[in-house]
């Protein structure tokens, strides 16, 4: 040994000399009952939604719970005009964005535009009375629009067979609300956490520019276009038709207005108090273009529109739904599919809002909401609704203060639905492919993706396999890709934990990753092992297998030195917050290897869950109760200095 190292080491020595060693704690055995119990608890019901119902009279509980199923009866009570004079103003600007947008969407789920209409107005009624957030705008959106539309096109042919496919949407509806509210009901919404942020930004990503695509046909006027929503289909179907399907009318119109819309979004973008100019541009393109056709008369020359739309508001569907039989349970595929999704991007708008405004957002509660808004709608001639960012970004800046906006939304639309949807018959397709195409531009977060890849490779892989999974084969698949690779992901951080080397900072008793902190100096004849996770079966013989392999790398070092072998390894448990018994076997054979490598075993700070379990299988006997120390400092404290003698 130098004399450098020597000199380290009995500064070392001097600082932890006067420290006094510490005995690892043993927590009183728990119940097994009681532990059981506890730790559903903490996975079920960790906000504690029970605790304001403690020691309350029965009618004061009764009450609480209305409140907490209505949250309108809580709000309610301190609603005022102020509040009013901001909710009519953001309800007003919403459904002028949403109308033009709804009629567009409505096309993506392969359904006539009034269905679109429709689902506006009852959802958002029975949000306004249920839900808890105060900025969501409730309505058809572009990304469950095209799922529903791609997955039930696979089942019933939307245009041979119209009636059935509007039968088996509003069954798919029904079983998407069902979905939604019991994963509330159950507590289950920690469920919709396996789609990790990066997936959603590829996945969004994705489906907008399949959305973007499938625009193509209103946007060009063409007539025969791909059933497929893979951008090779798509672009082969495009340039099939260039020579002969185009119509320069359409191309000019849906141009014109898709400049005048984005113009009218970087207006919005760059001055935040012209929100109010990109939420009015829809419903002011939709105007000019329809009275642009209606004085040209363009549609006699290829201009497709929208023709009619029936006046009137939602009929009764409740006997449209399959309950039973075979529709029923494609019904209850493509519903869950739908239903999880637009769950995932409600839950996110909503907890963005409340963050920016400061209160808490129940997702539980706001998944019963859904689910039962969704149920309804069902029944009254709608399909899917959630969330919508773009209208929801609207209805945020433009002042909301409750979900009463959305009352005023809904009540618009109803008014529209009862009296102008004859104004409706002229619009040409091509500006609602403009709308839509602006809408979706929005949902392709370069920004966020940029951030991913110089923060984690392996997140940006995901991001990149929902967004090719989308846009080359099928919506379907590029969400069965992200939900795959945030398993994946899941699984390989669980199956092979970080571990670290670790060394002493001079003049200090602390220990640090020596990759981290490059001036920490490794303690002579002793290897200090950190592992960065609960060990289980999936990762016990990993954490073995690669303790051993630091072992055998650092004695290859040392022997090539002529450098004293190792006599010491310890286990730094502190990260290590759990163990089960294939955990301790593994630890029970490191021990095994290590004895016949004349090295000891040592344990620093291993926690209360893993002490008790190492207690309770006789690990403790095996190694000495004097081989488990508080903290790494003091292990190598109590060992190191027989190691320098040994040396």
């Amino acid at each position: 040994m130098g004399d450098a190292e020597n000199k380290e080491m009995m500064e070392m020595g001097n600082h932890l000399s006067g420290s006094p060693v510490h005995k690892v704690g043993f927590p009183p055995r728990r119940n097994f009952a009681r532990g059981f119990t506890d730790g559903l608890k903490e996975t079920f019901f960790a906000d504690d939604p029970l605790r304001p119902y403690k020691d309350q009279p029965r009618s004061k509980k009764l009450l609480l719970g209305l409140r907490f199923l209505f949250p309108v009866l809580e709000w309610g009570r301190d609603y005022e005009l102020s509040k009013f004079k901001g909710d009519i103003v953001a309800g007003l600007t919403i459904a002028s964005l949403c109308i033009p947008q709804d009629i567009g969407y409505a096309k993506l789920a392969n359904m006539e535009p009034k269905y679109g209409l429709y689902s506006s107005f009852v959802p958002p009624l029975v949000y306004a009375v249920m839900g808890s957030s105060r900025d969501i705008a409730i309505g058809p959106v572009a990304v469950v629009s095209l799922l529903l539309g791609t997955l039930l096109r696979v089942e019933v042919d939307p245009v041979n067979d119209r009636e059935e496919y509007r039968r088996l949407a509003f069954t798919a509806t029904f079983f998407a609300g069902v979905t939604q509210a019991a994963l509330g009901f159950l507590r289950l919404g920690f469920l919709i956490e396996f789609l990790s942020h990066a997936t959603i930004v590829g996945f969004m990503g994705g489906a907008a520019v399949t959305i973007a695509l499938q625009q193509l046909k209103g946007f060009l006027g063409i007539d025969k276009f791909s059933q497929q929503t893979d951008i090779v289909s798509v672009m082969k179907s495009v340039f099939h038709s260039a020579s002969h399907g185009w119509n320069w009318q359409t191309i000019l119109i849906g141009s014109s207005f898709l400049a005048l819309l984005l113009a009218a979004r970087y207006i919005g973008k760059k001055n935040k108090n012209l929100f109010w100019i990109p939420a009015i541009a829809p419903l002011v393109s939709v105007v000019l273009a329809t009275s642009f056709v209606y004085i040209t008369r363009a549609d006699e020359h290829g201009v497709k529109i929208v023709r009619k739309i029936d006046k009137g508001i939602n009929p009764p569907s409740v006997h449209l739904i399959h309950f039973t039989g075979p529709f029923a349970a494609k019904g209850l595929r493509i519903g869950m599919v739908a239903g999880v999704v637009a769950l995932t991007e409600a839950v996110a708008i909503g907890r963005t809002f409340a963050a920016m405004k400061d209160y808490q957002l129940d997702g539980n509660k706001e998944m019963v909401a859904l689910g039962t808004m969704n149920m309804v709608g069902s029944m009254t001639s709608c399909y899917v609704s959630t969330g919508s960012f773009s209208r929801s970004a609207v209805n945020f800046m433009a002042g909301c203060q409750t979900s009463v906006s959305n009352v005023v939304m809904s009540l618009v639309v109803m008014l529209t639905l009862m009296i102008l949807t004859p104004l409706f018959k002229y619009t040409p397709n091509a500006i609602l492919s403009a709308i839509i195409i602006s809408a979706v531009i929005g949902l392709i977060d370069y920004e966020a993706a940029f951030l991913i890849w110089k923060v984690d490779k392996f997140d940006f892989i995901a991001c990149l396999g929902a967004f090719f999974g989308v846009v080359f084969i099928s919506v379907e698949i590029g969400l069965l890709v992200a939900i795959s690779i945030s398993l994946a992901k899941i699984l390989l951080q669980v199956t092979r934990p970080r571990t670290a080397l670790l060394g002493y900072i001079p003049g200090t008793s602390i220990y640090r990753n020596i990759e981290q902190y490059p001036e920490a100096t490794r303690v002579p004849g002793a290897l200090i092992v950190r592992v960065d996770s609960a060990i289980y079966f999936t990762n016990s013989n990993y954490a073995k297998e690669r303790i051993l392999r630091w072992l055998r790398d650092e004695e290859e070092q040392l022997k090539e030195n002529r450098l004293p072998k190792i006599n010491l390894l310890i286990v730094d448990m502190s990260p290590v917050t759990d163990i089960d018994t294939s955990g301790i076997h593994a630890f029970k054979e490191l021990h095994r290897s290590l004895r016949k490598h004349q090295v000891q075993l040592v344990l620093a700070n291993p926690g209360p869950v893993v002490i008790e379990k190492l207690k309770l299988a006789k690990f403790i006997e095996l190694i000495g109760q004097n081989k488990i120390f508080l903290t790494v400092g003091e292990a190598v404290m109590a060992c190191a200095p027989n190691t320098i003698e040994e040396a």
